[in-house]
């Protein structure tokens, strides 16, 4: 499955065709329901040039990105245009419930939700970071949803397109809230991460090999930790107000005041170990961290 070549979908009508269904009431938003839908396209990759945002419940042979979406509770997933979402070929859960909404791109054109919307980290979420939602959560997020399908079922008008962008942009502001609480909720599961991190930076300012090749990328935290690099930002936000190039650089700083204070290395030798190309860099990442230039920090110790 992993190879096979993803179907692209670059429009609401494009997705009702293949999908069997009605000509869309809105060519750029629809919202589709999923009970009872079957999927006998033999497709089993798409991209979507369309955000994607969907509420689902017995969902166990879908893929986002290369994360298995094996939750049996309900819960919310976002997909931004581009992103990669796989399937069995043989269909979709019989058992599938819920309901995706589609927007094209060229909805939000000349609003402020056009870019705003990049903010809403949980685009770049994995699926196995998806949203789970309580029942009044989802009582909330679902009403809104029928709000919108209500407004684009309606005769279109010009105030249709104002009244659906404040409608969705409602709903993206409710899901960051509950995301927010889902951050707190899930605390254990977070420390644990934040525990993993701390290991894999010490773990990779003490291997010199390692170090040789650069500092660490926050995709390369991410990727250790088997998580999304917008999802270890969003949860490093919540939990320690710092982001993970943040904490990169604390780890950073920690370990060049150790070779400073207890060693004889050069600045520039103490540079280029901490993987620094120049260390002017260093110099300056130094001295906006601490207030203090290498050297200046070294002189305290004589």
């Amino acid at each position: 499955m992993e190879n096979s070549k993803p179907y692209r979908i670059s429009s609401v009508t494009e997705l009702h065709r293949l999908m069997g269904l009605p000509k869309p009431h809105h060519p750029l938003v629809s919202i589709i329901d999923l009970e009872g839908m079957k999927n006998d396209t033999g497709i089993e990759a798409v991209i979507f040039d369309l955000y994607v945002v969907s509420m689902k419940r017995g969902c166990d042979n879908l893929y986002y990105g290369q994360q298995k979406y094996d939750f049996d509770e309900g819960l919310m997933a976002f997909i931004a245009p581009g992103q990669i979402l796989r399937g069995e070929a043989n269909g979709v859960p019989p058992d599938l419930k819920g309901w995706m909404l589609f927007v094209h791109p060229d909805f939000l054109w000349n609003t402020a939700l056009a870019g705003k919307i990049k903010r809403y980290e949980y685009f770049g979420y994995s699926i196995n970071e998806a949203l789970f939602l309580s029942e009044k959560e989802e009582g909330i997020i679902n009403d809104i949803v029928k709000s919108i399908k209500n407004e684009y079922h309606s005769n279109i008008d010009k105030f249709s397109q104002d009244i659906i962008v404040s409608s969705f942009e409602t709903l993206l502001s409710y899901a960051e809230r509950f995301y927010q609480r889902q951050f707190i909720t899930r605390k254990i599961t977070n420390h644990r991460i934040l525990e993993r991190l701390e290991a894999v930076l010490a773990a990779y300012f003490d291997d010199e090999e390692l170090l040789s090749k650069g500092l660490p990328s926050v995709q390369y935290m991410a990727d250790a930790l088997n998580i999304s690099s917008k999802y270890l930002s969003s949860m490093l936000k919540q939990h320690v107000g710092q982001t993970t190039q943040q904490l990169i650089h604390e780890k950073l700083i920690e370990k060049a005041k150790e070779k400073l204070a207890t060693t004889e290395l050069s600045v520039s030798e103490i540079a280029y170990q901490l993987g620094f190309e120049h260390p002017q860099s260093f110099n300056k990442l130094f001295k906006s961290k601490t207030s203090q230039s290498p050297l200046d920090f070294r002189q305290a110790f004589k």
